[in-house]
């Protein structure tokens, strides 16, 4: 499932995957909420905490993600993936010279300095 992060800077659009995550976690959460924050900022400040396995993401929702990064291929801004898979990080920073805007893994003891990257751009030192 991917829920809303409380607590993020408004021009952030901000999730948590946890356990199974499906289509309809996407078409239902992910989407409402980037269109909402592009129509308002113009750009797209995207953080998506992984407290699942890339596993546990069926294979329409791995569709879904492909669809939700072409259609707003001009608005990214930056993209901060949360997670401690190595395989994760390391394809995030590979995938960042492909995408325009720019694309950063955390490791999830730094979801703090994630969410102040995404935000404006600088880490907090925590």
């Amino acid at each position: 499932m991917i829920a809303i992060l409380p607590n993020i800077p408004n021009n952030v659009a901000a999730f948590e995957a946890s356990g199974t995550v499906t289509e309809t976690d996407f078409e239902n959460v992910v989407f409402p909420t980037v269109k909402q924050k592009v129509k308002v900022y113009k750009e797209l400040n995207y953080l998506l905490y992984l407290n699942t396995g890339i596993e546990d993401f069926t294979f329409k929702a791995w569709l879904q993600d492909l669809l939700l990064g072409i259609k707003n291929l001009t608005k990214w801004n930056r993209c901060a993936i949360v997670t401690d898979n190595n395989k994760v990080q390391n394809f995030t920073e590979i995938f960042s010279v492909l995408m325009p805007g720019e694309f950063k893994s955390f490791p999830k003891d730094k979801l703090e300095s994630a969410i102040s990257w995404c935000a404006n751009g600088e880490e907090k030192n925590i």
